[in-house]
């Protein structure tokens, strides 16, 4: 199978090489010159754009950070003209459920499918194949793309035969995961405010009742200055913005997300955006007069 590839970020380059691994012929594009030489290296193709890499694909996965790059590359670079039936597009970004369910309906119009199947699991489920994959489209499609889905992901959930289905659960899996970050955050901080050395807090709650993934995962992170950045703060602003949007639609409060969203977009705010989304903790920081234990 040829595989289209549009994106080769922290996740799309850790997810590409599974598919070169599993037998694929994987050409890619991407507009960072370094990340292309990198995928090369390992054996994949390189396009000079979206649309050359789409030409006689069977697949195009865009594998970008939001509906509305995915829409760009679909329309406005030429990825739409370049593909023809029985090709189809997989949307893996994070976006609003109507985002998908229209970039679906201006495809079939061209009469080429499409799946909404956002991703879960981080850099380090990319690079290991264990990634939660969540499909919303017609099963068929999933069917025939079952190969790829099963080099790149542990787990593979149908979450409905319509497009924004995928990023509806997707959506709710995201306030789970800022809500999570922004309170181990805030139990990091206080910690830290009171003089507890934070690996021993870190290691008590990680074998306590208040433990989670995200306490795990970031926690160390929290306790570096400038640790690797594997999702953004500015991620999880634009994510919990998508939750927000999604629940004012369907008249439903959601306090949490809310307050976790103020927290990230008071980082964003401080300057500290393209920071690791665990340095959330510096609005903390800044919100109580604090610094770091390692800056004190």
């Amino acid at each position: 199978m040829k595989i289209a590839w549009i994106g080769l970020g922290a996740m799309g380059s850790k997810m590409a090489p599974r598919l070169l691994a599993a037998g694929h012929t994987v050409v890619a594009f991407d507009v960072r010159a370094e990340a292309m030489d990198e995928f090369v290296k390992l054996g994949g193709q390189r396009a000079a754009s979206a649309a050359e890499a789409a030409r006689g694909a069977d697949v195009v996965w865009l594998m970008v950070v939001s509906g509305d790059q995915a829409r760009s590359v679909v329309f406005d670079h030429g990825v739409a003209d370049a593909i023809k039936a029985p090709a189809m597009v997989v949307a893996a970004c994070t976006q609003p459920p109507a985002q998908a369910q229209q970039l679906a309906k201006d495809l079939a119009a061209r009469g080429i499918g499409f799946l909404d199947a956002p991703v879960s699991g981080g850099t380090k489920g990319a690079a290991a194949g264990s990634l939660s994959i969540m499909v919303g489209g017609d099963p068929q499609l999933t069917a025939r793309i079952r190969p790829l889905l099963d080099a790149m992901a542990g787990r593979v959930f149908q979450v409905g035969d319509q497009p924004g289905m995928g990023s509806t659960a997707k959506m709710v899996n995201q306030l789970l995961c800022g809500v999570h970050i922004a309170a181990a955050a805030e139990a990091m901080h206080v910690a830290e405010r009171a003089g507890i050395p934070l690996a021993v807090m870190h290691e008590i709650v990680s074998v306590s009742a208040g433990n989670s993934w995200m306490w795990g995962d970031r926690g160390p992170r929290m306790m570096q200055a400038n640790p690797e950045v594997t999702s953004a703060v500015d991620i999880f602003v634009k994510d919990l913005g998508i939750v927000l949007s999604q629940g004012e639609r369907m008249k439903a409060g959601l306090p949490l997300a809310a307050a976790a969203r103020q927290m990230f977009l008071a980082a964003s705010g401080l300057g500290h955006g393209a920071a690791d989304d665990s340095q959330v903790i510096r609005a903390y920081r800044a919100l109580n007069g604090a610094h770091a234990a390692n800056d004190s």
